[in-house]
């Protein structure tokens, strides 16, 4: 399964002294589900081998966490008997996603990075040992897959209890839309502390006490000093390729006082601080994509996913950063295709904008501070890394409602 979210024992409570196998299953997902000592997951567990096959998420792991055994190989070149030795309590993993994605081409099983998830279903009844907990993270679109049924038959036949679900960060109040497919699993005699569905959940169930299990903030109601549309009812196009449907989705995203502001997973600009200009848009891209961007503010509270593609690619790969709010943005796309190149591009660069830096999305995914890539891993190498990553405090809840 996966790899990196995290190994930081901080609090935890430790009421669980787990060993546990974190998986890439062949693919370049370097911070993935490495949360089990991370302080909201509430369990101290040690992490007995950590699985993946690319070279650079493997440097940056190795990097963070120097003591943790790490096998640069793919999953079908593990056989029983090495997992039978490891002996762990916990598995969690991360299948590669391309064959599930909704924009790619749907392989599914048939596709070969599906492979070494399937050696996995193949091996888990014959282990010696069947782990007490499972973990799996992918994208939506695996809750249709031929592949997640494959899942669901293996963990009946050996009895294990398992729940689904769909979840985004903005329902821990994190301004940010990642929405995965999560599965965890029990094996028996054990049981969950929550009543199961056989539908896939939607948000965190809640506590025995009837109170939900989610610890969002609350945050002072205070004006939005987010953008927002003009009209345009009848769903004509406002300023920029945006129609009103898409504008009220916005604003009910940033009017949302559950969900706190960007501004907090800011970097802090000044002495030692990163050079911010290195991370603005240059000019060819302004003019080639401005009317496609998702651009946010600092006060707003929402952001959209960040992939691998994000800073070289523009269209879909994650919001940008509007760094000059006092400049008025719905005054600057008025009528912009009308213009002139010269005074497009003069508009928009007073908008400074600018993307997030590698730092910022990592503080979105929920990485702790001392979380640091190597220095001769370039910044397109952590976009990438990052686009492959989930967020920790997800994957953390998850950890500890399946543990509880």
């Amino acid at each position: 399964m996966c790899r990196l979210c995290i190994k930081y024992v901080g609090q935890a409570i430790k009421s669980y002294q787990l060993h546990s196998i974190s998986l890439s299953l062949h693919t370049s997902n370097m911070f993935k589900l490495r949360m089990l000592t991370h302080p909201e997951s509430g369990v101290s567990a040690e992490v007995v081998s950590a699985v993946d096959v690319n070279t650079t998420a493997n440097q940056i792991y190795k990097h963070n966490f120097p003591t943790t055994t790490l096998w640069s190989k793919t999953i079908e070149g593990i056989t029983l008997s090495e997992f039978d030795k490891l002996r762990f309590d916990m598995i969690l993993m991360s299948p590669p996603c391309q064959p599930f994605t909704r924009i790619g081409l749907q392989g599914d099983i048939s596709d070969p990075r599906a492979k070494s998830f399937l050696y996995i279903l193949d091996l888990l009844p014959r282990l010696s040992k069947l782990p007490r907990f499972i973990l799996l993270e992918n994208v939506k679109g695996f809750e249709t897959s031929s592949a997640r049924d494959a899942l669901l038959k293996t963990l009946r036949d050996c009895s294990y209890s398992f729940q689904e679900f769909l979840l985004t960060p903005t329902c821990l109040g994190i301004p940010n839309s990642r929405l995965r497919y999560f599965l965890i699993a029990k094996a028996p005699p054990d049981c969950f502390a929550f009543q199961t569905h056989s539908e896939i959940l939607e948000s965190f169930p809640s506590s025995p006490s009837g109170e939900a299990s989610s610890d969002t903030p609350m945050v002072p109601a205070s004006s939005s000093e987010c953008p927002s549309s003009g009209n345009g009812e009848d769903g004509s196009i406002l300023y920029k390729m945006e129609t009103a449907q898409d504008a009220q989705r916005k604003m009910g995203q940033n009017n949302d006082e559950s969900v706190r502001r960007i501004q907090e997973f800011m970097e802090v600009q000044g002495e030692g601080g990163e050079d911010m200009e290195q991370y603005l848009l240059p000019p060819k891209t302004l003019l080639r994509y401005a009317l496609l961007m998702d651009i946010v503010r600092p006060a707003c509270r929402r952001s959209v996913c960040f992939t691998k593609g994000y800073g070289h690619y523009v269209e879909g790969t994650g919001s940008v950063l509007q760094s000059c709010v006092e400049e008025d943005m719905e005054e600057a796309f008025r009528s912009l295709e009308l213009q002139a190149e010269e005074e497009k591009l003069r508009r928009l660069q007073r908008l400074k904008l600018r993307y997030f830096t590698p730092r910022e999305i990592a503080n979105l995914m929920g990485f702790p501070a001392d979380f640091t890539f190597p220095e001769d891993v370039s910044v397109k190498q952590r976009y990438r890394v990052l686009g492959n990553s989930l967020n920790v405090h997800v994957v953390a809840r998850l950890i500890k409602l399946m543990v509880s």
